[in-house]
């Protein structure tokens, strides 16, 4: 339908209340049983809906259009007004309402991920309704808010305006020393950088080496982020790049070593490690690392043990039951593997 369309619609019992009817409710009357309907309908208005993490778990509902078509990006200045509440109606937070509007900026972890997401998709002056999972508001433990307590795995709702923001200029927009300055002070916020620096052809010699230091540390910074949040894939991949940089990096093959142990690469393990050790026979951090991994390496071969004792065990049973019958055909010995060892 369109806004302001009006139909008449025929319902068939099968998509109205069926076989059963409905009781008359208040005003309105029964329905008896496989009635069709008429119903007469208005499009008067709609709320746009988007999901905005793609898994359902942060939505926002426009309540009111905002203007033209920017938004804002990483590194945005925002300015809202906003009211947080629980599902049974308890306002946790309200902010931006007095003289002055609440400030933030996006992707710097000042509010919960799930508002700085959905913020992010909003235009100048648009009003919506956001509700955030507590996958992306606060998780398992129970916060402290402004004006109540969130309980733990609580769904919260924010009712947020975006009065205005000030974008954050865009990588491609700066020259090749600004790219070089951006990309430090992100650094030094503990901030995604290598964006600033990912093409450097247009750079000089000297600022092409700065870049390659400034990859390499950003990287390693951030695999020892995803190492302590176990996501050891994207830790290894990160190690990988500082070393197709630097292949003597003893920090990048330390780290990548710890991502392979998780991921029961124990052979690239024990090459990273012992390479390490060649450029650094010193190192006690490395060196503690292969005693994990020797470790690693004796429980995964007392597991495989296990695993073929058993194997053969079943077999060796197998085969004396066909013995004990004078090798007549019997039927074979059912056989279980736990595919967990």
């Amino acid at each position: 339908m369109k806004k302001g369309e009006k139909v008449l619609l025929n319902v068939k019992p099968q998509y109205g209340f069926g076989e059963v009817g409905r009781p008359a409710v208040g005003d309105e009357g029964a329905v008896p049983p496989n009635a069709s309907l008429e119903i007469t309908l208005e499009l008067v208005s709609w709320k746009t809906v988007s999901d905005v993490t793609k898994d359902k778990k942060v939505l926002k509902k426009t309540l009111k259009e905002g203007e033209g078509y920017e938004r804002p990006n990483d590194g945005s200045v925002v300015q809202v007004k906003l009211v947080g509440k629980l599902h049974d109606g308890t306002i946790f937070t309200k902010k931006g309402h007095d003289d002055e509007p609440f400030e933030f900026r996006i992707d710097e972890e000042q509010v919960i991920d799930g508002l700085d997401r959905a913020v992010k998709n909003m235009k100048k002056g648009e009003v919506a309704l956001v509700t955030i999972q507590p996958e992306y508001a606060f998780g398992s433990s129970e916060s402290a808010q402004d004006l109540a307590v969130v309980p733990a795995n609580s769904t919260v709702y924010y009712e947020v305006e975006l009065l205005s923001f000030v974008k954050e200029k865009e990588s491609w927009d700066l020259n090749t020393q600004e790219k070089i300055e951006a990309a430090r002070k992100k650094k030094e916020e503990g901030q995604c950088a290598v964006k600033f620096i990912e093409y450097d052809s247009a750079f000089g010699d000297e600022e092409k080496q700065q870049s390659k230091m400034l990859k390499i540390t950003c990287n390693l910074n951030d695999a020892a982020c995803k190492l302590k949040l176990k996501d050891y894939k994207q830790a290894e991949k990160l190690c990988t790049k500082v070393l197709e940089l630097d292949s003597r990096n003893v920090k990048a093959l330390y780290r990548r070593a710890q991502a392979y142990i998780q991921l029961v690469d124990l052979d690239l393990a024990e090459l990273d490690i012992k390479k390490a050790l060649e450029i650094d026979p010193d190192n006690r951090d490395v060196k503690q690392e292969y005693k994990v991994l020797k470790e690693k390496v004796r429980e995964y071969n007392k597991k495989d043990a296990q695993f073929y004792g058993t194997i053969f065990a079943k077999m060796n049973k197998f085969e004396q039951v066909k013995s004990a019958s004078g090798g007549a055909k019997q039927d074979p010995v059912p056989m279980t593997v736990d595919s967990k060892a």
